[in-house]
């Protein structure tokens, strides 16, 4: 799960590996792939960047290349 900050300023827990699809319109919408959408703060590249922590938190950070 990661957070991200809804346009309110209230956090919510989002599970990463559910994203379908992240959008900025400028406002960043992210896309489940149950069809709903959360529009956030945080830019694409923060939640890019919040995916590969959280992601090498669970599964380490893999080999080198």
């Amino acid at each position: 799960m990661i957070a991200l900050t809804r346009l309110n300023g209230h956090p919510v827990m989002v599970n990463s590996d559910l994203i379908e699809s992240l959008e900025e319109t400028p406002d960043t919408v992210v896309t489940l792939t149950s069809g709903n959408k959360l529009i956030v703060r945080d830019s694409l590249i923060d939640i890019q960047r919040k995916i590969i922590a959280f992601k090498r938190q669970i599964y380490g950070p893999g080999e080198p290349n």
